[in-house]
C-alpha cells in the first residue's frame, strides 16, 4: 500500500531544475521551517570527558560513558550550557531559569544505549527571532526552541572501506559530541528566504565562537520541513520532511524542487503524503525515506541520571555582557566608521571571517572603499571559484592585499596590471612586491617614452583619428586599447588618456 501511495500521489518527477516555469506559473507560497544541528566547540563532550577532536581514528575517543556501558553516570559540560545561553542570547530566546534532560529513545546500531540523552518538554531557550533580509526587506523568522542533547555515532556503509557491501562498520568518536538543536518557526515562504536564514544562523554561531559550523564535517546540519499552499490562504497544507542537505546550495535546491513538485501534484489532483524525504545530491531530486506511518515514538521520559538544570540569573546577565559585536551591529559601525554603502557593509559582515579580513585590511591601507570592493569582487570571487571552506585558508592574506593597493596608488602598477598580479598571488602566496619585480611589470610612467608610443599608434591609423575628429567618441577607446596592447597592459593609464587627448586634438 505505501508503494502505491507513492507511485500514484506523490510521484518523484525528473523535473528541470530549477523548475522555474511552474514556480512562476502557479500562484502557491512555501510554509519552512528549519531544524539545525550544530556541534559546539568544546574540547571535550557533553558529558564525558572523550575529545571532541575530528578526524581521529575510528573508536579513539571513546570512554566507557559515551559508549553506554552498564553502571556508568553523565556529567554536564559546563561550557555546552554556557554556549547554549551565548546562543539563546544572540538569538533574542527567553532563557529558562529550570530545564530538564530527557532520553529519547530508539534503536540504532550506531546509539549504543538505545536512547539519545536530549530535552524535550522544558528546553533550555524558547520563543526568539532571526532577522533576514532578502531583496531588501527584512524580515523576522521566529526561533521556537533551543536544546541541548548528545550526538549519535556514525554508521559506515561504504564498501571502499568495509571491503563488502555485506558488512557496516560503527564509529562511537561522535558518540556523545554536544549538539544545540535550533527549531524554527514556519515562517519562511521561500527557498531564498530558508537559505538566507541558515546563512544568517551560521553568521550568528561563528560571531559567537561557539561552533566551527562545518558543513563537511557534519559540525552543521539542517533538516526542513516544507508544505505549499495558495497564496493568501492561511490554511496549512501537507508536509513533507527533507533531510541530507549538505550545504546552504542544496538547501536551496532541495526545497526548490520538494516546492516545484508538491505544486504540480496539486495541480494535477494528487495529494501529498506525510513522509520524510532524502536529497540526492547526484540526481537533483528528493526521494522517499519514511511515510508517516513508519516514523518513531520516541517515548520521551525525564533523564534520571542527570538532575534538573537550574540557570542562576545572575550567570545569564554575565554572558550577556559578555557577547561580542554581532553582525547587525557591525554593519552598522561599517557603515558609519568607513563610510561605505549599506549593501556593501552587509556582504562584509556576513560572515564575521570576511569582516575580520576586510578591518585587517583596511588597517592596512585606509580606503574603505577600495578595499571594499577588492574584497567583495575578487577575493570572494576567488573563493567561490575554489570553494574554499572560508576566507582564513586564503592564500591573498591582508597584508597581500594591502600591499598590492598601494602598488597602485603609488603609481608602480596599473589597475589591469594589478589583476595580474592578484592571480599571481593566489596561485604563488608571493608578496605584491616580489611578483612585480620578477615579471618586470612597474608601470611605464616616463611621458617621453609614451608619447613615443601614442605618436606611432596615432601614425599607423588616419582613419581613425579622422573619425574622431568627426565626433566618434568610441574612437578613443580604440587609441587607449591599442597603446596599452604595445606596452603589455604597462602604460600608465591616465598619462595615455592625457597624450592621446593632447595630441589627438592638434
Amino acid at each position: 500500500m505505501l508503494l502505491h501511495a507513492h507511485t500514484a500521489t506523490h510521484p518523484y518527477p525528473t523535473l528541470p531544475y530549477p523548475h522555474t516555469s511552474i514556480l512562476l506559473k502557479m500562484e502557491y507560497e512555501a510554509v519552512i521551517g528549519l531544524e539545525v544541528h550544530t556541534q559546539l566547540k568544546t574540547r571535550s563532550k557533553i558529558f564525558c570527558s572523550c575529545s571532541t577532536e575530528f578526524g581521529a581514528k575510528p573508536n579513539h575517543n571513546t570512554c566507557p560513558i559515551c559508549q553506554g556501558m552498564p553502571g556508568v553516570l553523565p556529567i554536564l559540560n559546563k561550557q555546552v550550557v554556557e554556549f547554549g545561553i551565548r546562543t539563546a542570547l544572540a538569538m533574542n530566546c527567553t532563557i529558562a531559569d529550570y530545564s530538564l534532560f530527557a532520553r529519547k529513545n530508539y534503536f540504532y546500531p550506531d546509539l549504543p544505549k538505545a536512547y539519545q540523552i536530549s530535552q524535550y518538554e522544558l528546553p533550555l531557550a524558547q520563543h526568539g527571532w532571526i532577522e533576514i533580509q532578502v531583496d531588501g526587506i527584512s524580515k523576522k523568522i521566529g526561533v521556537t526552541r533551543i536544546h541541548m542533547e548528545e550526538d549519535a555515532g556514525k554508521s559506515i556503509h561504504d564498501e571502499n572501506i568495509t571491503g563488502s557491501k555485506n558488512y557496516s562498520f560503527i564509529d562511537f568518536n561522535r558518540c556523545g559530541m554536544p549538539l544545540l538543536e535550533i527549531v524554527s518557526e514556519p515562517d519562511m515562504r521561500s527557498p531564498e528566504e530558508a537559505r538566507e536564514y541558515l546563512l544568517k544562523l551560521k553568521g550568528i554561531l561563528e560571531y559567537l565562537e561557539v561552533s566551527d559550523c562545518n558543513m563537511e564535517e557534519g559540525s552543521l546540519r539542517c533538516d526542513a520541513n516544507i508544505s505549499v499552499r495558495p497564496k493568501g490562504s492561511t490554511k496549512l497544507g501537507t508536509k513533507t520532511e527533507v533531510k541530507n542537505m549538505n550545504s546552504f546550495k542544496n538547501v536551496q535546491r532541495a526545497l526548490e524542487y520538494e516546492m516545484a513538485r508538491q505544486i504540480q501534484i496539486l495541480e494535477e489532483g494528487g495529494r501529498i503524503v506525510q513522509e520524510t524525504c532524502l536529497w540526492d545530491v547526484d540526481q537533483g531530486v528528493t526521494r522517499p525515506m519514511r511515510s508517516k506511518e513508519e516514523a518513531h515514538d520516541y517515548r520521551y521520559f525525564p533523564e534520571p541520571d542527570l538532575v534538573p538544570l537550574v540557570i542562576d540569573k545572575e550567570w545569564i546577565e554575565q554572558i550577556r555582557k559578555s557577547l561580542p559585536e554581532l553582525a547587525d551591529a557591525r554593519t552598522a559601525r561599517f557603515i558609519s566608521q568607513y563610510g561605505i554603502p549599506e549593501y556593501d557593509a552587509r556582504v562584509l559582515t556576513a560572515s564575521k571571517f570576511i569582516a575580520d579580513y576586510y578591518e585587517n585590511t583596511v588597517k592596512l591601507y585606509p580606503n574603505p572603499k577600495v578595499v571594499s570592493n577588492w574584497v567583495m569582487g575578487d577575493i570572494l570571487r576567488k573563493l567561490k571559484e575554489h570553494e574554499e571552506a572560508d576566507i582564513r585558508t586564503c592564500p591573498i592574506t591582508p597584508q597581500h592585499l594591502a600591499g598590492m593597493l598601494k602598488l597602485i596608488e603609488e603609481g608602480t602598477i596599473s589597475g589591469k596590471i594589478a589583476k595580474v598580479v592578484f592571480e599571481d598571488m593566489y596561485a604563488t602566496g608571493k608578496m605584491p612586491e616580489e611578483i612585480v619585480k620578477e615579471k618586470g611589470l612597474i608601470q611605464i610612467s616616463d611621458e617621453k617614452e609614451v608619447a613615443a608610443v601614442v605618436d606611432r599608434i596615432i601614425a599607423a591609423n588616419p582613419e581613425t583619428v579622422a573619425q574622431y575628429k568627426a565626433g566618434k567618441q568610441k574612437a578613443f577607446g580604440f587609441f587607449v586599447g591599442e597603446v596599452m596592447k604595445a606596452t603589455q597592459g604597462k602604460a600608465n593609464p591616465q598619462l595615455v588618456n592625457k597624450l592621446l587627448k593632447e595630441k589627438l586634438s592638434t
